[in-house]
């Protein structure tokens, strides 16, 4: 069988020893119809674990390809100006950076800081109150959102079916010339699924072919060390303490759980627990990566920290206590306690996670009109 590796898609994702191949055994074919699609053949970096791939949403060439014009097509809002891209930025690792809250097509702010979109297929939960299961529902969202792109799906699908380039891409994609949200979420979830980060200069590092400075190893090896005053005999090795929620382990630097990280003691955002009700997720919001993180700023659920320095004094604090603080927080230990040289040594090292190719790559690009 052969997969179409020189399509575009698939440039500056091809690197010689870094990346393993998922590969499907054989072409999908749609049992209703028997319109056959080509397996995407989604390259996996050698140190991440496999993704998983629904069932009911085979990753193909054409679901990508009809995805990533989906992605920036702007008619999926109300007044067509406005595309999912719009709030997330390929430079900036997909987010709105500089903005804490993205603005709708109507002039109306958000309240929650847009997230960067990156390493997807390997999330269990969407949004920053987790609230979405798949990536495929959180996609459904902004298009109906008010506050957003504030359109139907059926005015957003007829737009797309007066499209003959449309027809034909749906075609090919599902083997349907009929458009729904449905067939629209799944394309723009596989194409989301293809936004791989896994090649920054870290990365380069624990794969022996690149060298970091002294100060960024040391800042490495801080995120590794427990925090807090190791005198007062409770672990502590006037670490960082990032390991507990950002682990390096699997390559992603996030757990993917949802934590409080003593933001605040009196909530205006509930987070999970404006979801679920339960005492116990009031203030929890969803751990996001440090890949990227130089590059993705302002920063936290609602963009209150505008630099990396302002994030790592709030740690440094301790935090605000409250019910549902993660343990993890130093804030009954006076902190972290961090010299002013770790913490330039801390920043230093989150610097060397920022991949240029992925914020480059021609792949994730705006493909023009269909």
């Amino acid at each position: 069988m052969k997969f179409h590796v020189r399509h575009p898609l698939f440039l500056g994702l091809l690197i010689t020893g870094l990346f393993v191949t998922c590969k499907p055994d054989k072409q999908q074919e749609e049992e209703d119809n028997g319109v056959v699609t080509t397996p995407y053949a989604l390259v996996i970096p050698a140190n991440f674990p496999p993704m998983t791939i629904p069932a009911d949403n085979p990753m193909t060439v054409e679901g990508v390809t009809l995805g990533r014009f989906l992605f920036y097509e702007e008619r999926l809002s109300g007044n067509n100006t406005q595309s999912c891209a719009d709030c997330h930025a390929q430079v900036f690792a997909f987010s709105d950076h500089g903005s804490r809250f993205s603005t709708g097509i109507d002039g109306i702010q958000g309240n929650r800081n847009s997230m960067v979109l990156q390493n997807l297929g390997w999330e269990h939960q969407f949004f920053w109150d987790g609230r979405a299961p798949h990536l495929e529902d959180q996609i459904l969202g902004p298009v109906e959102n008010v506050i957003e792109m504030h359109e139907t799906w059926p005015n957003a699908v007829a737009k797309l079916q007066a499209d003959p380039a449309y027809v034909a891409l749906y075609q090919a994609a599902f083997g349907s010339t009929t458009i729904d949200k449905y067939k629209t979420a799944k394309a723009i979830a596989q194409f989301v699924r293809t936004m791989i980060s896994g090649n920054s200069r870290f990365d380069k590092f624990m794969r022996g072919e690149e060298q970091l400075t002294p100060e960024e190893q040391l800042g490495f090896l801080l995120t590794q060390q427990e925090g807090g005053d190791p005198s007062l005999g409770l672990g502590g090795q006037w670490g960082a303490d990032c390991f507990h929620c950002h682990p390096h382990g699997g390559a992603r630097f996030t757990d993917g759980s949802m934590r409080n990280n003593g933001l605040d003691s009196i909530f205006t955002d509930l987070g999970r627990g404006g979801v679920t009700g339960l005492p116990q997720d009031m203030g929890l919001f969803k751990v996001p990566s440090l890949r990227n993180v130089a590059v993705s700023a302002p920063y936290m659920h609602d963009g209150r920290f505008e630099n990396l320095e302002e994030v790592i004094e709030h740690y440094n604090s301790g935090g605000h206590p409250s019910p549902t603080i993660s343990p993890f927080m130093k804030f009954t230990q006076g902190g972290l306690s961090l010299t002013p040289e770790k913490k330039a040594q801390l920043l230093a090292f989150l610097h060397t996670l920022t991949d240029d190719e992925f914020l480059n790559n021609p792949a994730f690009q705006d493909p023009g009109p269909p």
